[in-house]
């Protein structure tokens, strides 16, 4: 892949979107590397946890390439790469995803980020949703996710102003999940995503599934759908080993199965 590295160690996979000379903004290729990623990761049995993060000191990913939005004609949604698309797919990711954000996450890279299940920033980490400001709004899912993770009106303040927020303030309403020194970033982020990746790999994958069901279905549907995974848990060789090793006071090793 011409805009992505991919690193896998310890059942951790990193995706670093490598365009640091445009603030790792993305354009149609990187787009479509990033979807061509994230079914590979996801078909990998190797991979457990996959951390997504920017190369550079400057952004994590600054938005999408302007150029390439201005020449967008109205199907060219509908064709192609579709940014949307791409970000349902980390969204819906069978594995775990965890947006490592070293600095900008303006635009589509604000909803990149709020399509990872986990969000760690670097104190020097800006975020925002400019769109507004060249004549569009944030339809990689923006406007849906935004307002799920911090409240309606203050995702109508941020999408209608376009205005930037810093890492604090986005920590205090609930964007980020952690807000760090820049330094220590990758070390909170490899020491979350090894701690997952240490769990069984399928519990983990359906307690994700009833989680996302959970913001969009009534209580009843909510407790039906997690019965159903809990039964596809209880014939897994992970529970079996996870209740043994709890009872003969060991560490347990699970597999996967």
């Amino acid at each position: 892949m011409s805009d992505l590295l991919i690193d896998i160690q310890n059942f951790i996979a990193t995706i670093t979107i490598n365009r640091p000379e445009v603030h790792n903004a993305m354009n149609a290729e990187s787009w479509n590397e990033l979807g061509q990623a994230m079914r590979q990761l996801n078909d990998n049995p190797d991979v457990r946890v996959i951390v997504i993060t920017g190369a550079g000191e400057k952004a994590f990913v600054a938005g999408a390439d302007l150029q390439w939005i201005r020449d967008r004609k109205p199907t060219d949604i509908y064709s192609g790469v579709a940014v949307q698309d791409v970000l349902r797919e980390v969204y819906k990711s069978s594995k775990p995803t965890i947006a490592a954000v070293n600095g900008y996450a303006l635009g589509g890279g604000c909803e990149l980020m709020t399509a990872c299940d986990i969000r760690i920033a670097s104190e020097r980490a800006r975020f925002g949703q400019p769109e507004v400001k060249v004549g569009i709004l944030p339809a990689g899912g923006g406007t849906q996710q935004l307002a799920k993770l911090i409240g309606l009106a203050k995702a109508k303040e941020l999408i209608f102003t376009g205005d930037m927020i810093d890492a604090e303030e986005a920590y205090r309403i609930g964007l980020i999940n952690y807000c760090v020194p820049h330094q220590e970033l990758m070390g909170k982020v490899n020491e979350l995503a090894t701690k997952i990746a240490n769990q069984p790999p399928i519990a983990v994958r359906m307690a994700k599934i009833a989680l996302n069901e959970s913001i969009r279905t009534d209580l009843d549907t909510g407790l039906a759908l997690e019965k159903s995974l809990q039964a596809i848990l209880f014939g897994t060789r992970d529970k079996y080993e996870g209740t043994n090793a709890f009872l003969e006071k060991r560490e347990p090793t699970f597999l996967g199965e």
